[in-house]
């Protein structure tokens, strides 16, 4: 069986194409500046040379046509023909509280996305312009939707609402939701069977911690808290996010400098975290080599991400009555040595213990960077949402049959 996985932005589209038999990738790629100039597809097929074309994509539906001939391309393509195509998996940001796992996109389905596009006005909408470019050029082909926030739908009552008038939660839904739920829940599984553990028996710390950051406190095989919140803008500092802030800081800032809502918005999520304290950049690959050559924001960029960090780690070793695993994801959790370092070195009191040595090996597959007297395992495991996606929306065409 083969599936198709959609990952669809305003003005991008990403796309893999899975063969489920056993679970490798036969393409991948991108399309960059739809309904911008000369719009950009680079396709991957596995196997062959990766090729790149400009041409102007107005739309979703055009786009989608444009992967589909790459896939049966002659020269660059991994099919004989579209009918190859068993099923589309769509990521969706959002689901709320009416999606509680993954689902079959029906007319019902597509009416509930909808009606969350409130509560993520930059994401859901273009999900749907997705849905709908896939239903358009493959309309007999099963579709699933598969949700950021559905992993975290475990979460108990404590840990979702907020200390605000319950009338807000029970017109509105306003509440933690969280995010990055595909990738939390893949690398929690990925890391109790790289311990030979069940995850039901362990208290498991996901940090998932890229440009975008969250972590999940996974304990008994579910989510039971996570730091971002109704929007992906709480927790973490992350690369243009601020995270955790007073929230009388956004009336005061708006009175003062008479900002608008949009203004004020803007600024917590683009023009914040990283890029506001190191004033240069909001790539931490950037910030590890500013701190090493003495630049002082870049330092203190560094400093209190990596202090806000452990301060999570340290509430949700709390809240579980401790901690087996602590696992690092995403771009900067995979990739960053001395941010691994630095927080696990201010973790000692919980008896965690890094290896150096092991820390500092770069590999694709998950691998231990703890010593053998650390109390906790500490884990890099490499993510990979688009198989989680892959993966259910495979389970519930088969349950179709």
């Amino acid at each position: 069986m083969k599936v198709l996985v959609i990952n669809a932005g305003s003005s991008s589209l990403k796309y893999q194409l899975y063969d489920m038999t056993d679970e490798s990738v036969l393409a991948k790629g991108l399309v960059e500046r739809i309904g911008m100039d000369s719009s950009i597809l680079t396709h991957k097929p596995t196997g062959k040379e990766e090729v790149t074309e400009v041409s102007d994509i107005l739309e979703h539906t055009t786009a989608i046509r444009k992967v589909l001939e790459k896939l049966v391309d002659k020269e660059h393509g991994v099919l004989a023909s579209i009918d190859e195509i068993d099923a589309v998996g769509h990521r969706v940001v959002h689901g709320g509280e009416a999606f509680k796992g993954s689902a079959l996109i029906t007319g019902e389905a597509k009416s509930e996305i909808r009606r969350l596009f409130d509560l993520a006005p930059l994401h859901n909408p273009a999900c749907m312009m997705g849905i709908q470019a896939a239903e358009a050029n493959l309309p007999n082909v099963p579709q699933t939707v598969v949700f950021d926030t559905a992993f975290h739908q475990t979460m108990p009552e404590k840990a979702y609402l907020y200390a605000i008038p319950k009338v807000l939660y029970k017109k509105h839904k306003v509440r933690r939701y969280g995010f990055h739920g595909t990738s939390h829940e893949y690398v929690s599984k990925t890391a109790a069977e790289f311990l030979e553990r069940k995850i039901e028996d362990l208290k498991i710390i996901t940090c998932h911690i890229g440009n975008g950051a969250s972590l999940t406190a996974v304990m008994d095989g579910v989510s039971v808290d996570t730091s971002m919140g109704m929007t992906p803008l709480e927790g973490l500092i992350m690369g243009t996010r601020s995270g955790d802030l007073d929230p009388a800081i956004v009336p005061f800032v708006m009175n003062k400098e008479e900002l608008t809502i949009n203004e004020v918005n803007s600024m917590l999520n683009k023009h914040s975290g990283l890029l506001a304290i190191s004033g240069s950049s909001s790539d931490m690959r950037d910030i590890t080599d500013g701190m090493a050559e003495g630049e002082p924001n870049a330092t203190l960029a560094f400093e209190m991400y990596e202090y806000r960090l452990r301060k999570y780690i340290g509430s949700y070793a709390a809240a579980m009555n401790g901690v087996d695993v602590i696992v690092f994801t995403a771009g900067v959790g995979e990739n960053s040595a001395i941010v691994r370092e630095k927080v696990c070195e201010n973790l000692t009191y919980l008896g965690v213990e890094i290896d150096k040595e092991l820390n500092k090996i770069r590999s694709g597959d998950p691998r231990r960077i703890s010593t053998s007297n650390s109390k906790v395992e500490v884990l890099v495991v490499p993510t990979n949402e688009e198989l989680v996606i892959a993966r259910d929306t495979l389970r519930i065409v088969q349950e179709m049959k």
